[in-house]
């Protein structure tokens, strides 16, 4: 019997080991949990900041209606950094064309509890550059 509990526990410490090491791969959300995807719209907006962070750059913004008011709107980049630079995006070269007051054309889907919350999948610089596109690096 005591045998057995001395092939017991290690057993089961290298089992329970693997099991929290694999938690974080869980942890991670799919944008379609988050955001509507199925609704992507395209508008106008102006840079207010850009953080070229993982695991997805973050991207604010204001949108101004027709009417001059204007919106704060807080999103992330549906890519990744790693994909944003082996499309020559790189992170000194992002933050150059994306500067606070820089007009942009973006696509982008809600948040599903609404508010101004969205994941951007296509940022158009104002030389018609596309920095995002799509969710993949363009080659």
């Amino acid at each position: 019997m005591n045998n057995e509990k001395s092939k017991f526990f290690p057993i089961l410490t290298v089992v329970v080991g693997f099991f929290m090491l694999s938690i974080p791969m869980f942890a991670h959300h799919g944008s379609g949990i988050s955001y509507d995807m199925t609704k992507p719209w395209t508008t106008k907006a102006v840079v207010t900041d850009w953080k070229f962070i993982n695991p997805h750059p973050i991207l604010l913004f204001d949108i101004t209606d027709e009417k001059g008011n204007v919106a704060h709107w807080h999103s992330e980049i549906v890519t990744q950094p790693s994909w944003m630079v082996r499309a020559g995006w790189t992170k000194r070269r992002t933050e150059e064309a994306l500067k606070p007051g820089t007009a942009v054309i973006l696509t982008l889907c809600t948040s599903k509890v609404g508010g101004t919350s969205a994941v951007v999948t296509k940022i158009v610089n104002d030389k018609g550059e596309e920095i995002v596109t799509n969710a993949t690096p363009r080659q």
